[in-house]
């Protein structure tokens, strides 16, 4: 059967990979892009585990992906032959007054996902290792658990090369044709009928008009070693959120060989991304005061990493897929909620440059404008 056409995708991410693996199984030709290693250690994609869930608070419109995206995920894991994910369902600490539970409620139950509140009394029995004398509500779901993203990137480029993907690795592309559907990389230029830019936070170097819209965010992570009589708990935790608007994290516990992994949600919007990704004691300055608050006897942990990430963000956290030119896609699905709907932003990409649907159609979900579980 001939090709459909050639794509050109820059970026080895989990956006670029998705979407490969949406367009190969469609019948289309692909050629991928990468500066460096494939998959590229500095990518935001390469991770231990990230957290996956259908609970979204006040982005309702994201909710209303999740189901597709979980479907999405699971097409996937059989094309792989192995499951990347773990339902360890998630928990959610509630502070003060927050517009999330509302939103959360509303969406779950329209979408038909369990949930729970977890009385106080016996979160302080299960989470002996946190803090939670200023929480006033716990809330427990289902749908929810975490995905294992450096093992999926690993295995879907080994996936997609037996399905025919070229790979160009060490291939600093310095120009997108977008009109003529060009790449130009190392001094050498590719030719496809269409070209999708999937470069994370790079994208913005490539396709300018990007930048009004979304910044590159260098963000804090850190992955720690609990002390002997914490670890046990650590070990059987969910995926955890605190919403405290001092105290705002997210909780990754060690399971199936990660490390227990703690992040900052709070958006620098500031960096390069060619910067170190050691992180600096300015990165985890914020991230450090809010684990002495969260988490029962800190001083005792001991810290294995520390970890900045880069991420593509806007203002309300939206993601970006649009049309540039007439032979060009942006994708900027890059946020440190981007990774769980990385199956989905592909198949959407897939979609648009098949004509299966339109572009307006695309950009509107990729927002999280959608209003109706999918």
């Amino acid at each position: 059967m001939a090709a459909k056409g050639k794509v050109l995708i820059v970026g080895c991410g989990i956006a670029g990979l998705a979407t490969a693996w949406s367009l190969v199984r469609r019948g289309f030709e692909v050629e991928m892009f990468e500066q460096g290693p494939i998959p590229n250690p500095k990518a935001s994609s390469w991770d231990e585990h990230r957290i996956t869930r259908h609970a979204y608070g006040e982005f309702e419109g994201y909710a209303y992906l999740m189901p597709q995206a979980f479907r999405l995920w699971d097409m996937m894991w059989k094309d792989l032959g192995v499951t990347h994910y773990d339902p360890c369902g998630a928990v959610y600490f509630v502070r003060e007054e927050t517009p999330w539970y509302e939103g959360t409620s509303t969406a779950l139950t329209r979408m038909g996902i369990r949930f729970r509140d977890i009385p106080l009394s016996r979160a302080e029995t299960r989470f002996p290792m946190l803090n939670l004398d200023t929480v006033t509500r716990v809330v427990e779901t289902d749908g929810a658990g975490m995905l294992f993203p450096s093992r999926i990137v690993l295995d879907l480029v080994v996936f997609l090369t037996g399905r025919g993907v070229v790979f160009h690795s060490s291939h600093l592309v310095s120009e997108i044709d977008a009109e003529r559907a060009t790449v130009t990389a190392n001094g050498r230029t590719f030719t496809g009928d269409r070209v999708v830019v999937a470069a994370g936070a790079w994208a913005d170097r490539l396709v300018p008009t990007l930048r009004p819209d979304a910044l590159p965010s260098r963000q804090a992570v850190m992955f720690l070693a609990p002390p002997a009589d914490h670890a046990h708990a650590w070990a059987e935790a969910s995926v955890m959120a605190d919403l405290g608007e001092e105290s705002s994290c997210y909780m990754l516990p060690p399971r199936r060989g990660t490390r227990l992994k703690i992040g900052d949600h709070v958006f620098t919007r500031r960096g390069d991304a060619d910067e170190d990704r050691t992180a600096t004691d300015l990165d985890v300055q914020r991230l450090t005061r809010v684990l002495k608050r969260v988490v029962k006897d800190f001083d005792r942990y001991q810290v294995l990493e520390r970890k900045a990430c880069f991420y593509t963000v806007t203002d309300d956290e939206h993601f970006i897929q649009r049309a540039v030119g007439s032979k060009g896609w942006i994708i900027s699905a890059c946020s440190g909620h981007g990774f769980k709907l990385g199956a989905l932003t592909g198949e959407l990409a897939a979609q648009a440059i098949s004509g299966e649907r339109g572009a307006d159609e695309v950009t509107h979900m990729a927002a999280g404008l959608v209003m109706e579980p999918t």
